[in-house]
């Protein structure tokens, strides 16, 4: 099978979106070595130093312009492709060849406020849907995948939700037994995170027990921006070989989070030992699957009640620890892969 992904979240340096297609192509050229898998973008997409010598994307031509109604389609067929992955919310506008659409959350349609510059993807994607243009949907969590299904009518034998995992990289190591406790979020700064609402509850901890409060993550334009203040820790954007040591001295994780599709941070923090905090999103709790803490997104007390007991209950802390280790095996690369070429598969049958 010669398989093509949408290589343009790529052009992020950092992001779920950007780690979901990274790890699924290692993952299924791993798992399906005999087939090929390709990048493709309309946009320039730097190389990675950690990118095998194969993972190129070529210019796109004198269809640059054009890409989504011309470009695409034409090097789809003129490569003989047999499936095209849109990663991020788009497939040709014309099908020429078989395409999977990744349907990661119905943020852009839920808040406008949550995407200053969404205003693409809310009118291409519901047309793109509507036509038939992607033969199967893509979705990482039942929640978003019912969530699909009503928003847009689809056909539920159209959609299907295969989740993600953290990566293998991520995993429990020993504690720096000189670090000093801290609270810590990681992921992209951006509104429906709820980020101001962290760092309000997490004042009154800081009143109480001095534990400072890390952000660790790339602040996207329409994000908070916070004034530094003692114990609050901007890290800015992290390279993932450095989020690994601040998960594991974490003295929790903390995600509470207005609305996700699925919420990767949540596993890696699990698979590297952290406890997690997180609200009570419905794909955020079928992630967590009762391994983490969870309280109202808009809660203050009940998440000041929350931190504080991480530093007051290491009992609660060491419980809460090793269900999340539990937890997070349930989840792999390997079975990410497998159940996204099911798909892929499936594709090719309906043409």
């Amino acid at each position: 099978m010669k398989v093509a992904f949408d290589a343009t979240p790529l052009t992020v340096p950092t992001g779920g979106v950007t780690r979901y297609v990274v790890e699924l192509r290692r993952a299924l050229e791993t798992a399906f070595p005999t087939d090929d898998y390709h990048f493709l973008s309309d946009q320039p997409v730097a190389r990675r130093p950690d990118w095998p010598e194969h993972w190129t994307t070529p210019p796109p031509g004198r269809f640059a312009g054009k890409w989504w109604l011309a470009g695409l389609p034409l090097t789809l067929r003129r490569e003989r492709f047999d499936v095209f992955h849109g990663t991020d919310f788009s497939v040709p506008y014309w099908r020429t060849r078989p395409s999977v659409l990744s349907l990661h959350d119905l943020s852009p349609w839920r808040e406008a406020g949550w995407h200053i510059g969404a205003d693409r993807v809310r009118r291409r994607t519901p047309w793109l849907l509507r036509l038939g243009r992607a033969s199967l949907v893509l979705t990482l969590s039942e929640a978003v995948r019912r969530e699909a299904i009503e928003r847009f009518g689809l056909p539920p034998d159209r959609v299907v939700a295969v989740p993600l995992a953290a990566g293998p990289a991520f995993r429990l190591r020993p504690r720096d037994p000189g670090a000093a406790p801290y609270f810590l979020y990681v992921g992209t700064l951006e509104p429906r995170k709820n980020l101001p609402f962290l760092v309000e509850a997490w004042r009154e901890v800081w009143k109480r027990h001095r534990v400072p409060l890390v952000l660790a993550g790339r602040r996207r334009e329409d994000g908070p921006n916070f004034v530094p203040e003692e114990g609050l820790v901007l890290k800015g954007a992290v390279p993932e070989e450095a989020l690994h040591d601040l998960y594991a001295n974490a003295l929790a994780v903390v995600y509470p989070s207005l609305y996700e599709g699925f919420g990767l941070p949540i596993l890696e923090a699990m698979q590297s030992g952290a406890a997690v905090l997180t609200s009570r999103d419905p794909a955020v709790t079928e992630v967590a699957g009762g391994a983490a803490w969870q309280g109202d997104a808009t809660d203050v007390s009940a998440w000041v009640e929350g931190m504080s007991a991480c530093i007051t209950e290491p009992t609660r802390v060491a419980q809460w620890r090793e269900a999340g280790l539990r937890r997070a095996s349930q989840f792999s690369w390997q079975r990410t892969a497998k159940e996204t070429h099911a798909v892929y598969e499936e594709a090719l049958r309906r043409r």
